[in-house]
């Protein structure tokens, strides 16, 4: 795809007169702006400058109004800002699995995946990659007709979030938290609420109300989301009662008719989590239920719930790399 334009001057992510990226030499990319020289060495994330990613294909288990008919158009990075015990992407996440690839590549690859039919472009964990993915979204941006939807964490810090305003269409971030013992103990983020909580406020702000759009394709028919913010929460097991004050808060403080709740049951023991024996099984029907019900009394049924059946092994993608290489390399 030659018609990308170039990506060296882009929102204040442009290199140095040694060439370098000022982001990466003393990274405060999310809240725990370790400082790290990503030139010399891995920050906390595990990464160095050079984006790299697992896989970049259709994906069809994200929410109804972003998998459509055809899939979203999904890229995993390698690496995370979290160490979350129970991370079904762990071998990406935490074991740094992936290939190395170049920002006008990544360019190359958002318009392949909106080619295949993808309803948006879904960014899954990329923010210890920002300058780099910033730069690959302008460069494809004048051919790119679909939504760009940044799928994380949710530990991310104001300054992230506003500097990707321009670029990012829908949000879908979790809302894993709101005890800092517990986010200490399960993602080594003390500080999660409180980052995740200005965070997700910044995000609703920047998309605004919900926006959607019919979609019809051979007598199927589906609703997408082109503009807002879905929130994500997984009920962890013995953790209903730190569920229920988050949905308190959620109740409280974010504005009705700009997000919409995905309240998920999936959670199945993965990584780490035989280390956290409370943890080491998936929650039983009573656990979500009594958070589901606290949700409805709440008026909090705008969005998504999931069939306990969803915690199945099976909805981990396959990590193989695909979609990474182009064509010439294949």
């Amino acid at each position: 795809m030659n018609h990308l334009i170039p990506t060296t001057s882009i929102r204040g992510y442009q290199p140095s007169s040694s060439g370098r990226i000022p982001q990466y030499e003393n990274c405060r990319l999310c809240p725990r702006s370790c400082g790290a020289n990503r030139y010399e060495a891995s920050g906390f994330c595990g990464c160095g400058t050079v984006p790299k990613a697992a896989r970049a294909a259709l994906h069809q288990w994200e929410e109804p109004c972003l998998s459509g008919i055809h899939g979203s158009g999904t890229v995993f990075f390698s690496g995370c800002t979290l160490r979350c015990c129970f991370c079904q992407n762990y071998r990406i996440s935490s074991e740094g699995f992936g290939k190395e690839i170049s920002v006008s590549r990544l360019s190359e690859i958002f318009l392949e995946l909106q080619e295949q039919g993808a309803h948006n472009i879904n960014l899954v964990t990329a923010t210890q990659f920002l300058p780099s993915v910033i730069q690959a979204l302008e460069s494809a941006r004048p051919f790119l007709h679909i939504p760009v939807v940044y799928n994380c964490g949710g530990y991310e810090s104001l300054e992230t979030v506003q500097a990707l305003e321009p670029y990012v269409d829908v949000w879908l971030p979790d809302l894993k938290y709101m005890d800092s013992s517990i986010s200490s103990l399960y993602s080594k983020a003390p500080d999660y609420f409180s980052a995740a909580s200005r965070a997700v406020q910044q995000m609703i702000r920047q998309t605004g109300p919900l926006l959607f759009e019919e979609y019809a394709e051979h007598r199927q028919t589906c609703r997408l989301l082109k503009r807002g913010t879905i929130l994500r929460h997984m009920v962890l097991p013995g953790q209903k009662e730190d569920s229920i004050r988050l949905l308190d808060w959620i109740s409280e403080t974010l504005p009705r008719g700009q997000f919409l709740l995905s309240l998920l049951s999936q959670y199945t023991p993965f990584y780490k989590s035989s280390e956290h024996p409370e943890i080491n099984r998936r929650i039983t029907t009573y656990e979500y239920e009594k958070v589901l019900d606290h949700a409805i009394r709440l008026g909090l049924t705008d969005g998504f719930m999931q069939e306990k059946s969803s915690a199945k092994e099976e909805y981990t993608p396959p990590f193989n790399l695909e979609g990474l290489d182009s064509v010439s390399d294949a």
